[in-house]
C-alpha cells in the first residue's frame, strides 16, 4: 500500500516542502529509502523501525521502498524520521484514517523509544506550510512556540510518537499552540541586562557610538587594555531603533535555520550581539559547509557583529567580508545550489593600538620598536577601513570619575534621539528601496544630499591638509556629519558638525603610529 505524507527541508532560510511517499510491497524484502538523502537520513530507517517496535506496532517484513519527492533535491538532517514513522504506520494499515495525513506537515527528530527531539528551521517550515494551504503543521514540543508565530495554521507541539498517532486515529484530541505575538514581543524589547549608565566617564565614546547608532555607521575603538572598549561595545544594541515586527521575523529565521534559538522561544526580540573569537575560520564567520549554514555575518542581521582585537583575526576572515559589508547579503553558491543569507549588519570593532598596547597611553610608555605600530595597524587592509565610517580613540577613566557618584545618562533616552534620526533619514530615503540609513549613501546620494556651505568646504580643505587626511576620508566625513546634523535636528550640514566627524578619523592620518 501506497501512502503519502509530508515534510519540509530547509534551504538557506527559505523552506521547501518534501513529500514522504511511503510503499509496502509483499513481494521482496528489505528497507530502502530513495530521493538523495544523506546519511543522517539513510540511518532514520533504523531509528523508525526501533521506535515502532518500542511502543507496540509492527515493521513490515517485506519489501520497504520511501522515497522523498522531489526527487533531485538533496535532503538532510534528521527531521524526516516522524513522517516517516507515520507514513509506515499508513502503509501498513495500523493507521485507520490514512487521507488526515495529507492535510498535515509532519517535522520531528525520533529517539528509538519514541519521544520527539527538536528540529531546526521550524519558523521557515510553519511560514511554507501556510503558504502551501496545509491545515495544519506537527513538530516537537520544544518547536511549537516558534511554529506557532504563523497565524492562520494550526501549530500541534508533540513530545512522543504517540500523541501523532492517536491523533490519526482519532483516539486523541492535540490543542494547538497559540503565540499572543505581539504582547510578547513588545515586552522584551526594552528589557536589558546593560546600560550606558553604568559607564563611568567615557562622554566622548558614548556620542560616537550615539553617532554610529543614528546613522548606521561601522565604528572602531581603538585603545589600550581595560579602557572600556569590549563594556561600551557592548551597550550599542540598548540605544539602536527596536526591531520591527519585519525585521524580528526575518531575525528569527535565520536563528531557527542556525539552531540557535533556545527551547520554547518565539520572535527573537532585540537585535543580535554576535561576538566571534579570533580564531574564527571563514566558513564560520560568512556561512558555508558541505550543507550550508548562516555564519555569524548572517547571525547578527539586523544587529551589531563586534569583532574584539581586530588586528589578531587572519587577514583572509576579514576579506571575505568586505563584499557582505556592501551587498548586505552573502551568497554560498555549490555546484547545484545556490543560496542567499541576508547580513545587513553594524561593524564594531576594537583594537589596541600597537602590540604592547601602550602606544599614546597618557601615563605608559610604548615599549615597540620604531615601525611596529604601523605594522601592527597595517594588519588590516585599507579596503576594509575604507568601510568603517568612525575612529574612535578610547583613553583610559582617570580614579576621580570611576568613584564619581554622578550617573550618567540612561540608554532609554539615547535610544529614542537615535530613534528621532532614524526617522528622518527614513522619510530622506523613502524613494530609494534598500536604503534606509546615511551610512548606506551611494557616491551619487552624497553629492544631492551632502551639500555643504563654502565654510565647511574651506574647514575641510584644511583638515585634509593640516591633518594629512587621506581621500577614502572624504566621503566618510560627509556621511557622519549629515548623521550629526540629523541628530542635532538641522538640515543643512553646518561646520561645527564637519568639525566633529573629522575627529573620527584617526586611522586615515598619515602621522598614525609614526
Amino acid at each position: 500500500m501506497l501512502i503519502k505524507t509530508f515534510g519540509s527541508a530547509v534551504y538557506g532560510v527559505e523552506a521547501i516542502n518534501i513529500t514522504v511517499e511511503v510503499n509496502v510491497n509483499s513481494k521482496g524484502r528489505n528497507y530502502f529509502i530513495v530521493g538523495l538523502p544523506d546519511n543522517a537520513v539513510k540511518e532514520s530507517l533504523q531509528r523508525v523501525e526501533s521506535t515502532i517496535k518500542s511502543i507496540n506496532y509492527y515493521m513490515p517484513r517485506t519489501k520497504l521502498v520511501v522515497n522523498l519527492a522531489p526527487a533531485d533535491i538533496k535532503k538532510s538532517g534528521t527531521a524526516f524520521d516522524l513522517p516517516i514513522a507515520i507514513g509506515t504506520l499508513g502503509a501498513t494499515e495500523q493507521i485507520a484514517h490514512p487521507e488526515r495525513l495529507e492535510k498535515f506537515v509532519i517535522m520531528g527528530e525520533l529517539s528509538l523509544d519514541g519521544i520527539v527531539r527538536p528540529i531546526k528551521g521550524a519558523l521557515p517550515i510553519a511560514i511554507q506550510a501556510r503558504k502551501e494551504g496545509f491545515e495544519g503543521l506537527i513538530v516537537p514540543l520544544s518547536n511549537a512556540r516558534e511554529a506557532a508565530l504563523v497565524d492562520n495554521l494550526k501549530v500541534y507541539g508533540v513530545s512522543h510518537i504517540k500523541e501523532v498517532i492517536n491523533f490519526f486515529k482519532n483516539e486523541e484530541t492535540l490543542q494547538p499552540t497559540v503565540v499572543d505575538t505581539r504582547k510578547e514581543f513588545a515586552y522584551a524589547q526594552s528589557n536589558f541586562d546593560v546600560d550606558f549608565c553604568d559607564v563611568k566617564g567615557q562622554e566622548n565614546i558614548k556620542r560616537a557610538l550615539e553617532i554610529a547608532a543614528a546613522g548606521g555607521h561601522n565604528a572602531i575603538l581603538i585603545g589600550p587594555p581595560g579602557a572600556g572598549k569590549t563594556m561600551l561595545a557592548k551597550r550599542l544594541p540598548t540605544i539602536l531603533p527596536p526591531l520591527s515586527l519585519h525585521e524580528a521575523l526575518e531575525t528569527t529565521k535565520i536563528h531557527s535555520v542556525a539552531g540557535k534559538l533556545p527551547e520554547n522561544a518565539t520572535l527573537v526580540s532585540k537585535r543580535p550581539f554576535r561576538s566571534p573569537h579570533h580564531t574564527i575560520s571563514d566558513v564560520a564567520l560568512v556561512g558555508g559547509g558541505g550543507n550550508p549554514q548562516p555564519g555569524e555575518i548572517s547571525l547578527a542581521h539586523n544587529g551589531v557583529l563586534f569583532l574584539d582585537e581586530l588586528p589578531e583575526f587572519k587577514r583572509t576572515v576579514l576579506e571575505v567580508m568586505r563584499q557582505p559589508m556592501e551587498e548586505r547579503r552573502v551568497t554560498i553558491s555549490r555546484a547545484k545550489i545556490a543560496l542567499d543569507f541576508p547580513a545587513s549588519f553594524m561593524l564594531i570593532a576594537s583594537m589596541n593600538p600597537c602590540p604592547c598596547g601602550y602606544f599614546n597611553h597618557p601615563e605608559r610608555e610604548c615599549i615597540c620598536g620604531p615601525g611596529v605600530v604601523q605594522k601592527y595597524v597595517g594588519k588590516i587592509s585599507g579596503p576594509l577601513l575604507d568601510r568603517i565610517d568612525l575612529h574612535v580613540e578610547v583613553t583610559p577613566v582617570a580614579f576621580s570619575e570611576l568613584s564619581s557618584v554622578h550617573v550618567s545618562e540612561k540608554s532609554e533616552v539615547i535610544r529614542q534621539r537615535v530613534i528621532i534620526a532614524r526617522e528622518v533619514q527614513s522619510k530622506r530615503y523613502k524613494e530609494q528601496p534598500g536604503i534606509y540609513a546615511n551610512a548606506q549613501m551611494s557616491s551619487k546620494l552624497l553629492k544631492e544630499i551632502c551639500v555643504i556651505s563654502s565654510a565647511g568646504q574651506h574647514l575641510l580643505k584644511v583638515a585634509m591638509e593640516k591633518l594629512n587626511l587621506s581621500a577614502r576620508a572624504y566621503d566618510r566625513i560627509l556621511k557622519v556629519s549629515r548623521t550629526i546634523a540629523d541628530l542635532s535636528g538641522s538640515n543643512d550640514i553646518k561646520p561645527e558638525h564637519l568639525a566633529e566627524a573629522i575627529q573620527y578619523r584617526s586611522l586615515d592620518r598619515e602621522s598614525w603610529g609614526v
